[in-house]
């Protein structure tokens, strides 16, 4: 109750001292630094302030919600002449910030200087470290010098004194950074990475994106907006978004992580095409290489072997979107967590029927998160769950230049893309693909090729057959195998984001609790 007494006197002496005044609703946990804070002489000699003694005064900065899912950082400042009182209220308001214990306090960032604009060392010194310092968080850090340098620092430096680590650029920098955690925590812990089937140990070390490539997929569709300011602000006041990682393996042999598209055919001759050469196209190389790509119109023939993710709430046609507090992702966290209690990491996998699909396909792409994007604001699968363990596997067969056109062209808009009878999507917890080129040269894939598969369509007319493969993206990333066994590992990593907020008219109702939650 003395609390609450000392927050309306405050609040009567703001409303007595400002010309201008507002409600503000903050949550503490979204309250990023207090400031004691002194009135100059010339501040003091302007009107009212001349009539009154000696000011005390604090400064709070919280984040401001903008349109489109941006934030900012603001302030409010409080004053009177009560010196005791001024006292009270900031040292109730730091001792209320040190219990957010989720708040990282030490970081290790990595820049990428050469991805996308070559603004990344800019966007970090400008808009980000200015903001870590106001929120007291220590950095070390590292301006990556080549291709993998990050992975392979992670493997060398202590991490475990880190609260998390940020990496500035695209979605090149994330996956580097990604690898280099996950597989650390492998070796750390002896998992072998090149057991298809093994269990991952879960990486609590959390990261954080901050924008600044030429694709910024991942960050979009795990905040709403790609934005380094709003990014920074998630990572300041502590946010944990929990993420699903699939493992991509050939023969026993491991190949690479993914967590957004895992795409053959179509996307992947993009990315194909694509090549460094064309680098100083900027993001335009995207447009041109889908044009060309669209106007090859390939094909490829293969088979597909997946397991339906049985056990994990929704699909991928129920316009459930995945959200802030998704209700679906915290189940399948609450199952995971039961399992682990009672399996500890050797979870039994239960023979469940493997279902198999032969075809010729123009794309096969495989998700866990809605790959949306500034382009496609419902992405690939507009109901995809970035934490329920499973990927969302589509699976475009061959049609007409039209029908394709139809297809990519409701990426953009509020129609059904899957409304289509050559599309097909299904959510899985694994699957295998290999195409009719591999096959012909190989007696069998991982064990399983002739004892599940069977035989590939034999009705495929010779002379117009596609008989070179295409190449698989791989969050953005080229991955040369015909033959590959996908597995997805429940919320095996952590980011510093709460998933995409609802868009809400009026921000004050968007703040469940107000500043008194300190008292």
């Amino acid at each position: 109750s003395n609390n609450r007494a000392m927050l309306k006197s405050v609040m009567k002496m703001r409303q007595k001292s400002c010309v201008h005044t507002e409600n503000c609703f903050v949550p503490i946990s979204e309250i990023i630094a207090v400031e004691e804070r002194e009135f100059n002489k010339k501040q003091r000699n302007i009107g009212r302030w001349q009539k009154m003694a000696k000011l005390h005064a604090f400064t709070v900065y919280y984040v401001k919600r903008a349109r489109n899912h941006r934030w900012r950082c603001s302030d409010v400042t409080f004053w009177c002449v009560d010196e005791h009182l001024c006292n009270q209220w900031t040292q109730a308001l730091k001792e209320s910030l040190e219990m957010q214990k989720s708040r990282p306090k030490q970081l290790l960032v990595y820049i990428n200087p050469y991805g996308g604009k070559r603004q990344g060392k800019r966007i970090y010194e400008q808009k980000v470290a200015p903001l870590f310092n106001l929120a007291s968080i220590s950095t070390d850090v590292v301006i990556t010098e080549h291709a993998n340098h990050a992975k392979d620092n992670l493997f060398e430096v202590n991490i475990y004194k880190y609260d998390g680590v940020v990496c500035v650029g695209g979605d090149g920098m994330f996956s580097e950074v990604m690898h280099g955690l996950i597989g650390r925590m492998q070796k750390d812990s002896g998992i072998d990475q090149n057991n298809p089937k093994a269990s991952l140990v879960q990486c609590n070390i959390r990261i954080g994106i901050i924008p600044a490539g030429s694709t910024d997929c991942i960050c979009y569709s795990t905040v709403g907006i790609s934005d380094p300011v709003t990014s920074a602000l998630h990572i300041i006041v502590g946010d944990c978004q929990p993420l699903d990682v699939s493992s991509v393996h050939h023969n026993n042999t491991f190949l690479k992580y993914s967590v957004s598209l895992l795409g053959y055919g179509f996307y992947g001759d993009i990315l194909k095409d694509n090549s460094e050469k064309k680098r100083w196209m900027g993001p335009m190389r995207y447009d041109y290489s889908g044009f060309k790509t669209f106007l090859s119109h390939h094909y490829y023939e293969g088979t597909i072997a997946y397991q339906p993710a049985k056990r994990t709430h929704g699909s991928p046609r129920d316009k459930e979107s995945c959200r802030t507090g998704c209700y679906i992702c915290k189940k399948s966290e609450k199952q995971l967590a039961e399992q682990t209690k009672e399996h500890g990491l050797k979870h039994e996998e239960g023979e469940e029927e493997w279902k198999v699909i032969k075809g010729k396909f123009l794309a096969i792409n495989a998700v866990n998160m809605s790959c949306a994007c500034p382009r496609s604001p419902k992405g690939l699968s507009p109901a995809a769950h970035l934490a329920d363990g499973s990927a969302d596997l589509i699976l475009v067969r061959k049609c007409s230049r039209f029908d394709f056109l139809r297809y990519l062209v409701r990426h953009t808009n509020q129609d059904d893309q899957f409304d289509f009878p050559f599309v097909d999507v299904y959510r899985v917890k694994c699957f295998q693909f290999t195409s009719k080129l591999s096959e012909d040269n190989e007696s069998n894939v991982m064990d399983i090729g002739k004892k599940r598969f069977g035989q590939f369509c034999r009705d495929h007319p010779a002379c117009c057959c596609n008989i070179v493969n295409s190449t698989w993206n791989c969050d953005g990333e080229t991955l040369d195998s015909s033959a590959i066994e996908v597995r997805v590992h429940c919320q095996l990593m952590k980011l510093f984001a709460r998933g995409i907020e609802e868009n809400c008219k009026d921000e004050a109702a968007c703040s469940q609790s107000s500043i008194e939650q300190l008292l």
